[in-house]
């Protein structure tokens, strides 16, 4: 008899056991980062230069802006690059008990602490931001982008706005 209540118990313990395993759910990633580069391109050296020898600007801001499904602001942060002008964004995946939707963030170029190369460019997107795509890594409570660089250049190397912007509905130009 004892034998026939042990072998009940065991039969019921599995069976709380597997209901218990039925129930599992995948963890939900918690953070996203976001990772790049910012450069700076000089564009008065030769093309080699120009091309190959973009310099690290350390103490460059970038920025993360995410929105919601009704284009309004849910998230806003920033990064300084380090040494290596690398930049690394760690948001939280959860705000306000919502869920961030990560093809709805974007990032964007802000400062330049060099004088000599504090122009923004368009150069993988900087100066417009680029959208959350792709992600680079994903492990277990972790998700990764990794973007491409962004570029600063120098003043001589900015090209004049030569587009009149400035009518103010007075009939267009003398």
């Amino acid at each position: 008899m004892a034998m026939l209540i042990f072998a009940v118990l065991l039969i019921v313990m599995g069976c709380t056991q597997t209901a218990d395993a039925s129930n599992y759910e995948e963890p939900k990633m918690k953070t996203i980062h976001v990772g790049g580069k910012v450069l700076c391109q000089d564009c008065t050296q030769g093309w080699n230069e120009w091309v190959h020898g973009a310099k690290p600007i350390k103490g460059g801001k970038v920025s993360v802006t995410c929105m919601d499904e009704r284009s309004r602001v849910v998230y806003y942060g920033s990064d300084l690059t380090d040494e290596k002008g690398q930049f690394d964004l760690i948001i939280n995946k959860y705000i306000n008990g919502k869920e961030l939707i990560a093809k709805l963030c974007s990032v964007r170029l802000v400062s330049s602490p060099d004088a000599a190369c504090n122009v923004l460019t368009n150069f993988a997107g900087g100066r417009t931001g680029v959208k959350l795509n792709r992600p680079s890594l994903m492990y277990r409570d972790l998700v990764k982008y990794t973007i491409d660089p962004f570029y600063y250049t120098t003043p001589m190397c900015e090209k004049p706005d030569t587009d009149d912007h400035s009518d103010n509905g007075h009939g267009g130009h003398y």
